[in-house]
């Protein structure tokens, strides 16, 4: 018997109408109702499910009657929000008793992060981080087989990502540091940042962060060196400003090997070796699979509580012009 997800959305902009081409039109999935403060944007929603065959879903103005309204009618709730509002809005899908997949990155600061690892465990309900590399069969079987030891001790890992984002989000939000909660190492460059989380696998226990927002009200290049309670070391370069595009390589340095992957998942070398991987840009069959039991989360909260610490600290230092500080 086909189980179908009753899916309710906050945040229907540009990247819930992307997904919602493929969504709507996948017969285990109910798109039922929408969340929007812009008329236009929930009109262009609305209209991305008809076009995919689907209903139109029931239409609101405000989240929270929209969960208040659909007690009974939606079972889960994917959040695509301006970064600031992710950690209020994913409070209150999980305290009305709805699954939570909830857009990247997950929230804006440690404080948050917190409050919503508190509101799952207390809860009970099932949260999904849609960050690409978090999902990715590749990173986690990378991790699988670090945790091993198949490439040995971890020593180091270099970082580095970059994308024409000056230019490319010239006067939208994402530069707007009342609602972004930082420029590009925080929205782009939370990819990377996730990755490492992922495949490190221990706690940051100090850095030093520099930023440079040339020009802008958000950072757009930062750099920073960290230390982990693992005792390996950790680079981050994050560049906005270049030639149209967007790319990032991180490399881990083990005792045996050296690995080369990614943020987003979709490669990975050992040895020289490259491997093309799978990269979940639909992420909600991965959220159903974890909401039945069928798969293991690959993108938790608990992930996105050491995320937030990092990031926490990457702010407090390069607010100090690269004054140590620990996480």
């Amino acid at each position: 018997m086909l189980m179908v997800l009753r899916l309710g959305v906050i945040g229907a902009g540009l990247k819930a109408a992307d997904y919602a081409r493929g969504w709507a039109a996948m017969p285990e999935v109910q798109i039922v109702a929408a969340a929007e403060v812009s008329t236009g944007s929930l009109e262009r929603f609305a209209g991305v499910c008809e076009a995919a065959g689907a209903a139109r879903p029931e239409g609101f103005a405000d989240a929270d009657a929209m969960l208040a309204t659909m007690q009974g009618k939606m079972d889960a709730v994917y959040v695509s929000t301006p970064h600031v509002f992710h950690g209020a809005n994913a409070l209150a899908v999980v305290e009305a008793g709805y699954d939570l997949l909830l857009e990247k990155p997950m929230v804006t600061t440690q404080d948050e992060a917190l409050k919503l690892a508190e509101a799952e465990k207390r809860t009970g309900r099932t949260v999904v981080i849609a960050f690409q590399g978090g999902l990715s069969p590749l990173i986690h079987d990378t991790r699988d087989r670090a945790r091993r030891g198949e490439f040995g001790e971890l020593v180091s890992v270099n970082a580095s990502i970059w994308e024409g984002w000056k230019d490319n989000y010239a006067g939208q939000w994402k530069q707007d540091p009342a609602i972004s909660g930082g420029g590009f190492m925080f929205d782009t460059g939370a990819h990377m940042m996730n990755t490492v989380c992922v495949l490190a696998d221990s706690e940051f226990v100090r850095l030093s962060a520099f930023a440079n927002n040339r020009g802008l009200r958000v950072d757009l290049a930062t750099a920073v060196a960290a230390r982990l309670a693992n005792g390996a070391l950790v680079t981050f370069n994050a560049a906005g400003e270049g030639p149209p595009g967007c790319a990032s390589a991180i490399t881990f340095f083990y005792s045996k090997a050296i690995v080369r992957v990614d943020a987003w998942g979709k490669w990975r070398e050992i040895a020289d070796i490259r491997e093309e991987g799978e990269v979940r840009d639909t992420p909600i069959q991965t959220f159903m699979a974890v909401r039945e039991g069928r798969l293991d989360n690959p993108s938790t909260v608990a992930n996105g509580l050491r995320f937030a610490k990092l990031w926490d600290a990457i702010k407090a230092s390069a607010a100090q012009d690269g004054t140590a500080v620990d996480v």
